[in-house]
């Protein structure tokens, strides 16, 4: 019964988000709290909410002050020539852009922190699409993929907590996945670069106006549309154009005119979005402190000297301080980023329900305990490979820890009968980390949604089926190369 009840529960959770019938905030109190009393829970359903809310309340703060802590960064105008950096490199093409928000947030997922990678990568990536008015949708996509395949580098958490549990070395899981890992980066920027081409089509349709409407992709790619030696044609609207109607030389022309115009007329085009140059909130003699500030913040978070939490809280006071001194001003910029903290933090104390409901009633062990039973006996020496597909969506339904302190132990002592390795094992146990990322469970997807202003439904419509794609493959390249064998 617990495990058509648990089953069930995630079932209808999904349903009711990704079909807009609740929002995700309701969803995660209401749904468990139904399927809890279903289950037994009674009144002891509130000592199980609370337990888990417990543990959940640093991860609550260290996206408070982290949220105050960006949100500052940004209106004092720290990341604005990087953002301009950004668009003189890929111009207002969106295939590149999109293309580009793989790269940054593939790059910063380095630090092994899904929050900060989210912060910084739409921090710098959300103005341009809003400017260009690029769908929020796919940049959540992009940067949840690329966050989760590059979630299995040693110091991410899935892999140490793979090897603590089966007590070998770090080493020995992480290194022999290397080649999955590329794979899995590559099969990203497929996807990115395919999205990007999909934004460019829906702007030359929705935007002829800005965008023009080329005969082909080719006027995008720098050559001119088959049969026309002049490339655009005349009174299309492109900005490029030149005067009188003429249409230029050839399509590359139109767009290096188009690009160059929007990338100089940054200002103008940045006056609606939060990098507009003239909010009064700028900051240009700071410019070098607050750097220097951010800096040492993200090397005490990699350092991990002090609890996150505390680092974000001193570092937003420092910012806070020196960026604004009077009283009035520091409480306006709180006012300001309270809509993003409120988002946050009450998504991270409703998902306290779920799983407050799921460890306390028994439904992950028993959901845990079954699917382990189910395995036939026949299927002992492909146990590796089972394990790598049963991570995708039991990674996604219960926390990291449940998953590798719970259940891999067990299908790992089962496996050593048919000769498989507990190496290979957390191999495999890894490759559903980009699939495990997008669970409404892992705070930092909650904050890269709300971020973005994306619902979680639309979020995970468009990356949900990718994220499978990303994992599978990692786990086919690990089985080629031999990382994940077979008994």
């Amino acid at each position: 019964m617990l495990v058509i009840l648990g089953f069930a529960m995630i079932a209808v959770f999904m349903v009711l988000i990704m079909t807009k019938k609740l929002t995700p905030v309701l969803a995660l109190i209401i749904v468990p709290t139904v399927f809890g009393l279903f289950a037994g829970a009674g009144l002891g359903i509130g000592d199980m909410v609370l337990d888990s809310m417990k543990s959940m309340t640093s991860t609550a703060a260290l996206l408070m002050f982290a949220i105050i802590y960006f949100g500052l960064m940004i209106d004092v105008g720290l990341f604005d020539p990087l953002v301009k950096f950004i668009l003189r490199k890929l111009g207002n093409d969106p295939a590149k852009v999109v293309l580009g928000t793989a790269l940054l947030a593939a790059a910063v997922s380095l630090d092994g922190d899904g929050s900060t990678t989210f912060i910084l990568t739409t921090a710098a990536m959300l103005p341009i699409y809003l400017r260009l008015k690029m769908s929020p949708v796919v940049l959540t996509c992009v940067a949840g993929l690329a966050n989760g395949t590059m979630n299995i580098v040693p110091w991410g958490g899935p892999t140490a907590r793979a090897a603590t549990a089966l007590k070998i070395d770090v080493n020995d899981v992480f290194v022999p996945m290397i080649p999955s890992l590329i794979g899995g980066i590559v099969v990203v920027l497929v996807f990115a670069w395919i999205l990007g081409l999909q934004e460019r089509n829906r702007l030359r349709s929705t935007q002829p106006e800005i965008w023009g409407v080329p005969d082909t992709a080719a006027e995008f790619d720098g050559g001119a549309p088959a049969g026309s030696a002049a490339g655009s044609g005349a009174g299309r609207g492109h900005k490029g154009n030149t005067p009188g109607g003429a249409a230029p030389a050839g399509g590359s022309v139109a767009v290096l005119e188009r690009t160059e115009t929007l990338v100089d007329d940054h200002d103008a085009a940045m006056a609606d979005t939060a990098l507009d140059p003239n909010r009064s909130t700028l900051r240009p003699k700071l410019f070098w402190f607050n750097l220097g500030l951010t800096v040492a913040v993200m090397a005490m978070l990699i350092a991990d000297l002090v609890p996150l939490p505390y680092v974000f809280m001193v570092g937003s006071a420092i910012a806070l301080l020196v960026n604004f001194p009077k009283v009035k001003d520091q409480g306006a910029q709180l006012v300001a980023h309270s809509s993003s903290i409120v988002a946050v933090v009450s998504m991270v104390m409703a998902a306290s329900v779920l799983t407050g409901v799921l460890t306390g009633t028994g439904m992950v062990e028993a959901m845990s305990a079954w699917l382990v039973q189910i395995i036939p006996s026949s299927m002992g020496p492909l146990m590796a490979v089972i394990t790598g597909l049963l991570s995708i969506p039991m990674t996604f339904f219960m926390s990291n820890d449940a998953f590798y302190f719970g259940v891999l132990p067990v299908l790992s002592e089962t496996a050593a009968h048919y000769g498989i390795g507990a190496a290979e094992m957390a191999r495999a146990s890894i490759t559903g980390q980009p699939f495990h990322m997008q669970s409404p469970l892992v705070p930092a997807i909650l904050l890269l949604v709300s971020l973005a202003k994306v619902d979680l439904g639309d979020h995970h419509k468009k990356v949900l089926w990718r994220a499978a794609v990303v994992s599978l493959v990692m786990l086919g390249i690990g089985m080629l190369t031999g990382a994940i064998g077979i008994g």
